[in-house]
Formats: C-alpha cells, sequence, structure tokens
C-alpha cells in the first residue's frame, strides 16, 4: 500500500511536468492555426528551379576549354602557369606605339612590386594631386594601380564608414521620418509658389518692357502669362493633393515607424545586407571570372602580315549573351532571396498577438524559403532578367545601327528604352510584391503576382502615396550616405601624396557607398511594404471586432470602423487585465 501510494505521488510529480508541456506545444499550435500565415506548404514552381540548376551546369560546361598546342605557333599551347605577372615595358617616347608586354614569374627581378598581378613601380612618382593627369589614356591604368596601392588603407576605411553610416541611418528613419516627411511636402508647396510668382512678376516685366504694337512682344507677353497661368495651376493642383492625401500621408509615416519596430525587434534583419552583399560579390566574381575565360577564348589566326589574332566563333560570341544573362539572373535571384526572408520575417512578426514571444521568426523565413520557395524566387528573378537582356540587346543594335542623322530611327529607339525601363521598373515592383503573398501564403509565383496585383489595385492611392513619398525619404537617406562618404573620402585622399586620379579613387568609394546604403535601405522599403501587404490582408480579413485585428493601434487609425475596433481592443485588453 506504501508503495503504490509512493508510486501516485511520483505521478502526480510527474503530471505537471507533462501538462506544462502539453500546454507549450498546444499554444504553439493554437499561434500558428491562428495565425494569417501558411505553415502548411508544398513546395511551388520547382520547373523553374530545375532550370535554374540547368542552367548553372550548362555555364560551368561552356567555359574552360582545353587550349591544344600547335607547332607551327609557337605561342599557342604554351604553359605559362609559372609567368603569373604582367610586366608593360614602358615607352621610349611619346611616337613609340608598340609596346612591349611580358609574362615574368616575378616583378622583383624588374625592381618592381606586384598589384593585380601587374607590375607596378615601388616608388610613385611625386605628383602634385589633380583631377586629371596628363600622362594619356596609356599609362592610365598603371597610374591607378599606384594610386590604390597608395590609399587602399583610407579606402577601407571609407568602406566601413559606409557601413556605418547606413547601419545608423535605418535606425534614425522610425524617429526622423515624420519631420522629413512634412519637411519635404512643405518645401515642395513652398518651391512651387516661389517659382508661380516669379512667373507672375516675369510676365509682368515683359508686359512693361515691350511695345503694345510690337508683333514679338505680344508673343513674349502671351507666353509668359501661359507659363504663369500653367504654374498657377500646377501649385493649386500640389497644394489641393497633399490636402486631401494628408492622412495617406500619415499611414506612410506611421509604416515607417512600424517598420523601426519591427526592425528593432528583430535586430537580425540588419545581418541580411551582409549576406546579400556577399553572395552579390561571389555572384560578380564569378561573373568577372567567367568573362576573362569568354573574352580570352578564341581560335588563333595567322594573318598575312605573320601577325597573330584571336577570332571567336559563333558559339563564343554567344557564350557572351549567355554569361551577361546569367549575371542578371543570379543577381536578380539573390535580391529576391533577400526580400523573401524578410517579407517572412516581417510578416511572422506583424502576425504574432504576442510579439514578444517570437523567438527567431528569420530563422523559420529561411527555412521556407530554402525548403519551399526557391523555384519562385528563380521565376521571378528569370522574368526581370529577361528584359534586362533585351533593353541590352536593344542597346547594341542601336550601337551597331546608329545613325545620328535619322531621326526617326533615334526617336524610336528612346521611346523603346523608356518603355522597357519603366516595364522593367513595374515588374520589380510586382515581382517584389509577389515575394510578400508567397512568404506570407505560400503560393507559387503567378498566383502570388495576381493577388498582389488585385491588392495593390484596391489601394491604389494608398500605393501611390507610399511610392512616391516613401521611395523620395528612402532615396533621401541613400543620398545623404554617399555624400557624408565621398565628402570624407575627399579630405582623407586629398593628404596623400603621390596621388595621380583623386576622381577614380571617389568614384569607386561612391559606387561602394551607394551599393552599401542601398542594400540597407532596401531592407527598410522591403519592410514597410511587406507591413502595408499585410496591413491590407488584415483589413480584407477582420473587421477589429468579431474578428480582432493583428495590426498596432497606431495602423488601426487608418481602418474604416477605426473606432469600433479600438473600442473593443480596450475592452479586450481590460478582460484580460482582469483575469
Amino acid at each position: 500500500m506504501g508503495i503504490s501510494l509512493s508510486c501516485c505521488e511520483n505521478l502526480r510529480k510527474v503530471e505537471p511536468a507533462s501538462d506544462k508541456e502539453n500546454s507549450e506545444e498546444d499554444l504553439e499550435d493554437e499561434t500558428k492555426s491562428s495565425s494569417v500565415i501558411n505553415y502548411n506548404r508544398t513546395c511551388t514552381d520547382v520547373f523553374y528551379l530545375i532550370l535554374f540548376i540547368a542552367f548553372i551546369v550548362v555555364l560551368v560546361s561552356i567555359c574552360g576549354r582545353e587550349n591544344i598546342a600547335d607547332s607551327t605557333i609557337g605561342c599557342k599551347g604554351a604553359n605559362m602557369t609559372s609567368l603569373k605577372y604582367l610586366f608593360v615595358e614602358p615607352a621610349l617616347d611619346s611616337e613609340t606605339t608598340v609596346i612591349n608586354r611580358m609574362c615574368v614569374s616575378s616583378c622583383e627581378d624588374y625592381n618592381m612590386k606586384s598589384l593585380l598581378n601587374r607590375c607596378i613601380p615601388k616608388q610613385a612618382t611625386k605628383y602634385s594631386n589633380k583631377f586629371f593627369s596628363k600622362s594619356g589614356i596609356r599609362n592610365f591604368f598603371e597610374e591607378v594601380s599606384e594610386d590604390l596601392d597608395i590609399c587602399w588603407r583610407e579606402i577601407l576605411c571609407l568602406f566601413v564608414l559606409a557601413f556605418v553610416l547606413s547601419f545608423v541611418i535605418v535606425f534614425l528613419l522610425q524617429y526622423l521620418v515624420g519631420i522629413l516627411v512634412w519637411l519635404v511636402l512643405i518645401g515642395i508647396v513652398l518651391a512651387s509658389i516661389i517659382g508661380v510668382i516669379w512667373l507672375w512678376v516675369k510676365y509682368d516685366l515683359v508686359r512693361r518692357s515691350t511695345p503694345e504694337d510690337s508683333e514679338v512682344g505680344v508673343q513674349r507677353r502671351q507666353s509668359w502669362l501661359a507659363y504663369a497661368i500653367i504654374g498657377t495651376i500646377i501649385t493649386i493642383c500640389i497644394c489641393l493633393v497633399i490636402f486631401v492625401m494628408r492622412k495617406r500621408v500619415q499611414l506612410v509615416i506611421q509604416l515607417f515607424k512600424e517598420a523601426g519596430k519591427a526592425i528593432t525587434s528583430v535586430p537580425l534583419l540588419l545581418l541580411e545586407p551582409f549576406l546579400t552583399f556577399f553572395a552579390l560579390s561571389v555572384t560578380v566574381t564569378l561573373w568577372f571570372y567567367f568573362a576573362l575565360w569568354i573574352e580570352s577564348s578564341g581560335h588563333v589566326t595567322v594573318q598575312t602580315n605573320q601577325s597573330v589574332s584571336i577570332v571567336k566563333d559563333s558559339t563564343m560570341r554567344v557564350t557572351r549573351w549567355y554569361n551577361l544573362l546569367a549575371f542578371f539572373w543570379f543577381t536578380q535571384f539573390v535580391m529576391g532571396c533577400q526580400h523573401c526572408v524578410i517579407a517572412g520575417t516581417v510578416a511572422a512578426w506583424f502576425f504574432a498577438r504576442d510579439k514578444s514571444a517570437l523567438s527567431c521568426p528569420m530563422a523559420g523565413s529561411f527555412k521556407r524559403l530554402l525548403r519551399y520557395h526557391l523555384g519562385t524566387v528563380a521565376c521571378g528573378s528569370l522574368i526581370v532578367s529577361l528584359v534586362q537582356i533585351v533593353r541590352v540587346i536593344l542597346k547594341s543594335v542601336e550601337y551597331w545601327l546608329r545613325d545620328p542623322q535619322n531621326k526617326a530611327l533615334v526617336f524610336i529607339s528612346t521611346c523603346c528604352h523608356c518603355c522597357l525601363g519603366c516595364f522593367e521598373n513595374l515588374l520589380q515592383y510586382l515581382t517584389r510584391n509577389a515575394y510578400i503573398e508567397t512568404a506570407i501564403f505560400g503560393h507559387p509565383f503567378c498566383e502570388a503576382g495576381r493577388k498582389a496585383f488585385a491588392l495593390l489595385s484596391n489601394n491604389a492611392l494608398r500605393v501611390f502615396v507610399i511610392n512616391s513619398v516613401g521611395d523620395f525619404v528612402l532615396f533621401l537617406s541613400k543620398a545623404f550616405v554617399v555624400l557624408c562618404t565621398v565628402l570624407v573620402g575627399t579630405q582623407v585622399i586629398q593628404q596623400k601624396d603621390g596621388v595621380q586620379h583623386n576622381w577614380v579613387l571617389l568614384v569607386l568609394v561612391g559606387l561602394f557607398a551607394y551599393l552599401v546604403s542601398h542594400c540597407f535601405v532596401a531592407v527598410y522599403e522591403m519592410t514597410i511594404d511587406t507591413i502595408f501587404i499585410c496591413f491590407c490582408e488584415d483589413c480584407e480579413r477582420n473587421d477589429g471586432i468579431a474578428q480582432p485585428y493583428f495590426m498596432s493601434r497606431g495602423l488601426m487609425e487608418f481602418v474604416q470602423n477605426s473606432k469600433k475596433a479600438l473600442e473593443a481592443e480596450e475592452k479586450t485588453n481590460a478582460w484580460s487585465s482582469r483575469e
């Protein structure tokens, strides 16, 4: 009997632990079942993932043909693996057109040092800092190599500065966006009013200074009067649009604040730009590597004057375009993966009742991407890359058929470029929103694109304000990072002796700063787009009373039944606090 009681006591001691575990599992299952996010998914767009893998296999297989030796041509098939450095013998005078280039085993034999497998002088010439040097294009690469060797530490520090500034600006956006947005809008209104006043003053001056019986004077007065009237109409329209859209502008500001909250709650989102930057660096490096293989390929042909030339066949020329398409596709694929990971993470944060209970939503989003939706990203990135390659092909055709005298051809070409550019931007925007739908519901690309287009069409005015005002604020953020980095770089590089091309280094620093800031701002932009899509889905699926909203109180103010929804939420919170 005592043993039975002790066993029962042990069972009673074990039961609370098992009940606790079951309750935690039930809570997790309940959270998943109550969330809008679909956790029961299947693989989407598998065909495009297979096509993507096959595309990579073909690209690798066509590069690396063996250079078979030929006894009639001494330089063909020679083993040059031990001669890794290029030595360029300087020209004796300005009239010399032939420069000797030799592959050497060591630059030290010529009292030089190596940089990018090129032999350059150990001591740079002490030129004064100039925007352009007078050495000509022949020695341009050598001079830039020397500049990089002199300033590589400073350039590295400027790269770090660009990362730090981008990191800081993302955090400050949630606090400064309200002031920044209204300053931009007030600036636009003031600039329009000042412009209209100047047009009317100019018209009055022309009216007074020109005689009434002069035909030219009458035309000038009429022209300036038309300009003033058109400017007045545009200014009135701008003021009316801003006044009517003031609540939607407040929605943009609130979306920026919500994006800041999401990034603060999931700070690992700010690591995504580093992963994206690394992946893009690998992509560019591989593209450049394959481009070197393609451009160095060809059939060695002896000309009639005993000179040797390398002639490419049709396969090698087609491979150039194949490699370029690969560059566009892989770049869009990397950016698409970033969009899906961010969208899945932010959606999991948005549709969580208890946001503090989220463990690691970014890991779950990344896992869902790898397991289910790589094919969807491959599909969307392929569509965008095809438009990009068509634009490049059209530009190449225009270059070969260029004729400045043919105005019709120039006009048609310009219109085609403009239309394709607009279509590409629209396609990228729809693709990004399709990724959001896929990250939330697990739809394939076409269905996700259709649902995203319908959702955006139903909220066209909100989308217009977000894309106009929001994108301009984000552009100012990127411009701020680039401008600060370049200004600091100007002061730093000018202090270095022997730098011959300041502008090359500053352009390099500016491009890198723009790329870094774009990666960080893209996180913020994707977060805003995801929160907006989640906001629209929340409005369509819930009413805030019988079915409570997932959105915050700040966003509830922008729904139609905001007062009733806020009252219902207050009652729910009151009952929860009593319990």
